[in-house]
């Protein structure tokens, strides 16, 4: 509680918290099978591809201070998501009509929202 109280003091958490929030709308809209991971060769936008690069390098990095419960220094790092997800949704279609740039895409907005739901729901916070 003490380190979404303090994200909420962040500049960012207003924005990352409606993009959570659009995220979790996207995805329960979503109809098809997510796959496991994120495919690389599948990326085509440079959003997109940036915003994937970021979550594997956070999320690498924050394991360490999810298993130690620092979640205040995690939001404070997955605050710096704020330029690749704003980025992501205003040049990237997540709906494609292309199905496997399309399950690839929601696939990614998954990995993203799975990233912040290891410390907490921020998308609540709107």
């Amino acid at each position: 509680m003490k380190a979404v109280s303090h994200f909420r003091t962040l500049e960012e958490a207003s924005a990352l918290a409606a993009a959570n929030k659009r995220v979790s709308n996207i995805l329960a809209k979503a109809t098809e099978p997510l796959n496991d991971i994120v495919h690389a060769s599948v990326l085509k936008e440079a959003a997109e591809i940036e915003l994937a690069r970021h979550l594997v390098v956070l999320r690498d990095k924050l394991q360490p201070y999810f298993a130690d419960g620092r979640y205040q220094e995690a939001l404070i790092e997955l605050a710096a998501l704020r330029a690749p997800v704003d980025e992501f949704f205003e040049n990237v279609m997540v709906n494609a009509e292309e199905k496997d740039i399309r399950i690839n895409r929601l696939t990614l907005l998954s990995k993203l929202r799975e990233l912040f739901l290891q410390v907490a729901d921020i998308s609540l916070l709107q």
